[in-house]
This record gives structure tokens, sequence and C-alpha cells, in this order.
């Protein structure tokens, strides 16, 4: 019975991880330059999961992050020739490279998570409750 709630507290902290960089995906949707200052738009990261046969019992197994990649997409310029992020030289003169994230996407995915995470809380109560009836009845 125990197993169920290690599935479940798995899947939280999983799912915890892939909110934070969705997060991090929005809150940096505007960011033209890198920590060093120099120009380089931000390049959103993104949560794989993977299956996790050491967290589960009785074929059931539990999820952790396999890996937060960083997608390597080319931005998306815009025309603004007065900001200090913009290109100075060349045919893209007074462009600013912004990252390319799609906010609508992002949302959609925080709302998958947010629903995902909802889920196993859900199952956690249930649990809890199985347990603690199964308590009553040999008490």
């Amino acid at each position: 019975m125990f197993s169920a709630l290690d599935i479940s507290t798995s899947a939280l902290v999983a799912q915890r991880i892939r909110i934070t960089a969705i997060a991090g995906n929005i809150a940096n949707i505007s960011t033209t330059h890198n920590e060093r200052g120099e120009p380089h738009p931000y390049q959103p990261r993104y949560v794989t999961f993977q299956a996790d046969p050491a967290v589960g019992a009785f074929g059931a197994k539990g999820v952790r992050v396999s890996g937060v990649r960083v997608e390597d997409r080319p931005p998306r310029y815009k025309y603004e020739p007065g900001h200090p992020d913009a290109i100075q030289q060349g045919p893209m003169r007074g462009y600013v490279a912004y990252p390319n994230i799609n906010l609508m996407t992002e949302f959609t995915d925080a709302l998958e998570a947010a629903r995902a995470y909802e889920a196993n809380l859900g199952a956690i109560e249930i649990t809890k409750d199985m347990t603690q009836q199964t308590l009553r009845i040999l008490a």
C-alpha cells in the first residue's frame, strides 16, 4: 500500500520540476541576452520523464525526470533599432533576436502539469483513506 504513495510522490516531484521549467520559459519570454550580457536569446527548457523501476511494486512503476533539455530553436526576430541588443551590422541590422517560445503552448503545458499534479494528490488522498479503513477493520 505504501508503494502507491511512493509512485504518486515520484509523480508529484516530476510534475513540480516540469512546472518550474515552464515557469522559467514564461518568465524569460522577452530575454534577449545571456548571463554575461551578450546578445543571445533565452533557450527554452523542456523536462523529459521516464519510468523509475526503483519506485513501485507489483508491476507498477514510478516516474522520474530523465533530463531537462535546452531546445536549440532559431530565435524570432523583431525590428527594434533602438533596442540595446539590436543587431548592429549586416542584413539583420536593427533586429532583436527574441526567444522562440509559444506562450499558448507553455500555458497549455502548465495546465496539463497542474492537472497531473492534482490527480496525484487525489491518488494520495485515496490511498490514505484506504489505509485508514484497513486499520479500522483490523483493529
